[in-house]
């Protein structure tokens, strides 16, 4: 690797396939795992996330280490989340051997990330992950709550997905996603990536949603839980109005028109219309 190589210490196509039949590793659909092999698209995703030497991120699901090494460039210090067995066995080694410099700012937990209650090291700024898609929005959604000081989150995700969570009330694909992630952070489309930077290719696209945290949490009495289960009762039965939609959680259809007309929220409206301050403001009412 000479200092003029403008991949740098970075993984390309070649260095990916040669890692990974190293390690006998084969991407599985059931992990959702599709390795980035390009390094500008790792190094678009850092700067798209706004990555600076004060951040402390965090990492969801490595893989080889592509975005890693993409981030240990920016960052103070990187921690990087793994369930697999394997990849996480590899990735201080490939840390060590392509940015040895920045070795000890790096640190793994193999882990489930839905399991992950606490982090080595110092508490993180910012999220940076290839989220995969079958786990993606539990993993934001949980991550988010666990680690009050993220402050800015990139994730990738299918393009569908990224729709979703950056979905205004009023638009088709406006649903749970979309309220829960808006519960912490301001969130927007960031960009869109293709299918070819990855390998295997995935047969859908990609897209960067970025997510900055509320600096004042949405105001309301009602607490989280409260607050997601309306939201929850409000998209099981979408097609139907919020007064029907309801009625489950309030109890009866007239208990869920009375909680919303308190609310000042229609009865006839549907919960693709209602924004998360409405949705709060709801829970509240409940008898």
């Amino acid at each position: 690797m000479s200092t003029t190589d403008p991949q740098g210490p970075l993984l390309g196509p070649a260095d990916i396939r040669e890692l990974a039949a190293a390690l006998g590793v084969r991407p599985t659909k059931q992990r959702g795992q599709n390795f980035v092999i390009d390094a500008n698209t790792v190094r678009r995703i850092v700067r798209t996330a706004q990555v600076t030497p004060e951040d402390n991120v965090v990492e969801v699901g490595p893989g080889l280490g592509s975005l890693t090494l993409a981030l240990l460039e920016a960052a103070a210090h990187v921690t990087a989340v793994e369930i697999d067995d394997v990849l996480a066995a590899a990735l201080p080694a490939t840390i060590e051997a392509r940015l040895p410099q920045k070795k000890d700012a790096f640190a793994l937990v193999h882990s489930d990330a839905m399991q992950v209650r606490e982090l080595p090291g110092p508490a993180p700024t910012a999220l940076v992950a290839n989220l995969p898609y079958n786990v993606a929005v539990p993993v934001l959604l949980h991550m988010l709550d666990t680690f009050p000081t993220i402050e800015r989150t990139l994730v990738m995700v299918q393009a569908e997905v990224a729709d979703r969570l950056a979905a205004a009330p009023g638009s088709k694909v406006y649903g749970v996603p979309s309220v829960k992630a808006n519960w912490y952070a301001d969130v927007k489309r960031a960009g869109s990536i293709g299918r070819n930077v990855f390998w295997p290719a995935p047969n859908v696209d990609s897209g960067l949603v970025s997510l900055v945290r509320r600096t004042e949490p949405v105001a309301t009495t009602a607490s989280k839980r409260e607050v997601f289960a309306v939201v929850d009762a409000a998209f099981a039965q979408r097609r139907k109005t919020l007064r029907a939609a309801l009625s489950g959680w309030a109890g009866s259809a007239a208990a869920a028109e009375a909680a919303l007309v308190a609310a000042g929220v229609s009865p006839q409206a549907r919960g693709e219309a209602i924004t998360v301050e409405e949705f709060a403001r709801i829970a509240e009412n409940k008898q």
